[in-house]
């Protein structure tokens, strides 16, 4: 183990002197006992930390008056407060399971409610809202990272220093900086200060500081360790329930699947029937209203089955190279007498220019379909609908349709929704057109997203254009 060094640092140079090893304290010896115990107590990060800071200002160890923790960004370079403790808030500490034959016996402890007054402490605010740039910031902590040594500074050091402010911050006196070091790896510091009666920092304190700091990192990493392994088992465990669960809904999909081809015949066949008995029996008559609700039922079932069936079947595309720009025409095309009956207003803009996808364009226009019925849906008593063509602000090449309607948006708490099977909004709806749009979509490389703007719905789609065609102007 290195020895821990003063830094006493002047105008013209600096000196660095070596500590002396004096014989240790039988004091010295239980509190290190009670550290190294104490460090095996607990396997949880946060709890650690508390216990290794109130144990350095735990007034009857009579080592230091506060207490610090950075923990180390190597990606910023910086160390960010974690925690910082003064002697009045490590009153709590105690030591549990400790023999009255036996010093070397039992650990610190702190409880829930203890760590909380400490992590709500004024000097623990300070302390979580500082951070040390080491590239920028104060050159005396930079040294002692760099170096990986304990070191003891006086605040006559840091008179002249701009950068960071450490000392008038904290008030600080003389205070000592504490490494944490594993495998050349650095985890942080721990910085300690006498600031009641400005006490000098002794080299027996500084050496079990030194003996604390090297201990605690090895904790820590240790605790962090288990930590990561608690949330890598955690998302394991995940992982297998959705496997789990996607086996369970892929074998209830076969049965629904399977259920709803042997529905569908009988269901074709009632309303079939229902629909010549139609022919015969007078309107106006509770008879007629009757059978006008089986065959409204019966169509209802029909599609709902179909859509099940669509939904489960395996997805097949049969790819060729179109144009897209066609595709949303006709789709628009087949719809604007409908529009026009109701009174919605299509403004369609597409570019002259041919626009080519590698996929199968009658899927894609059933999601171009799809999607304009729910518009028309949507403005029962009319309104504008707007759909567009352009360019793709990407990487590779690609077309947006966006297409707008002013039938008031989607409800806020459903959007995240929307595309979720047999979730709906219609009173009648079945919950499967939009994840059938999805699915199509996906399949063909792509992406639709929905969101409400200017009192409307909007729904965008970015599909990949085939790359071995020309770009569209």
């Amino acid at each position: 183990m290195a020895e821990p060094r003063d830094w006493l640092m002047t105008d013209a140079a600096e000196s660095i002197a070596p500590l002396t090893a004096p014989l240790p304290r039988t004091r010295d010896l239980t509190t290190s006992f009670l550290f190294s115990s104490t460090l095996l107590s607990t396997i949880h990060l946060n709890k650690l930390v508390h216990l290794i800071l109130s144990a350095l200002v735990y007034e009857p160890n009579q080592l230091f008056c506060r207490a610090m923790l950075y923990l180390h960004n190597p990606k910023t370079r910086t160390l960010q407060g974690m925690l910082g403790i003064c002697r009045d808030d490590a009153r709590s500490l105690r030591v549990v399971d400790m023999s009255p034959d036996n010093l070397l016996t039992g650990h610190w402890d702190l409880d829930d409610l203890a760590m909380e007054r400490q992590r709500q402490a004024e000097f623990c605010s300070m302390v979580r809202a500082s951070r040390i740039n080491l590239e920028e910031d104060c050159p005396i902590v930079s040294r002692a990272v760099r170096e990986r040594l304990p070191c003891r500074i006086s605040h006559r050091d840091c008179l002249d220093c701009r950068g960071c402010g450490f000392v008038r911050r904290f008030e600080m006196s003389t205070f000592a900086i504490a490494p944490l070091v594993t495998r050349d790896r650095l985890v942080g510091i721990i910085v300690v200060d006498n600031c009641h009666g400005e006490l000098a920092i002794e080299d027996d304190q500084l050496r079990l500081l030194q003996l604390f700091a090297n201990q605690s990192s090895m904790a820590l990493e240790n605790s962090q360790l288990y930590r990561n392994l608690e949330q890598t088992h955690a998302e394991l465990r995940d992982a297998r329930q959705r496997l789990v669960h996607g086996a369970h809904l892929a074998a209830l999909g076969e049965m629904v699947a399977s259920l709803s081809h042997e529905l569908k015949t009988p269901l074709v066949t009632i309303g079939g029937f229902a629909a010549r008995l139609g022919k015969i029996l007078e309107a106006e008559t509770p008879q007629r209203q009757y059978l006008d609700t089986i065959i409204s039922e019966t169509q209802r079932l029909e599609h709902l089955l179909g859509d099940i069936l669509a939904y489960s079947r395996k997805p097949t595309i049969c790819y060729s190279c179109f144009d897209l720009r066609e595709v949303v025409k006709e789709s628009v095309d087949d719809y604007a007498i409908v529009f026009e009956e109701q009174g919605i207003t299509c403004d369609l803009q597409l570019p002259k220019a041919r626009w080519p996808v590698l996929g199968d364009a009658h899927q894609l226009k059933q999601v171009f379909i799809n999607l304009l019925v729910n518009a028309q849906e949507a403005m029962p008593h009319g309104g504008v609908l707007r759909m567009s063509l352009s360019r793709g602000d990407t990487e590779k090449p690609s077309a947006v349709i966006v297409l707008r309607d002013s039938g008031g948006g989607i409800p806020e708490g459903s959007l995240t929704s929307i595309f979720t099977p047999f979730f709906t909004t219609k009173q009648r709806g079945t919950g499967l057109g939009l994840p059938i749009v999805n699915r199509i979509i996906q399949n063909h490389g792509g992406v639709i997203t929905a969101c409400n703007y200017q009192g409307g719905a909007e729904f965008r789609i970015v599909l990949p254009l085939a790359e071995s065609s020309d770009e569209p102007g």
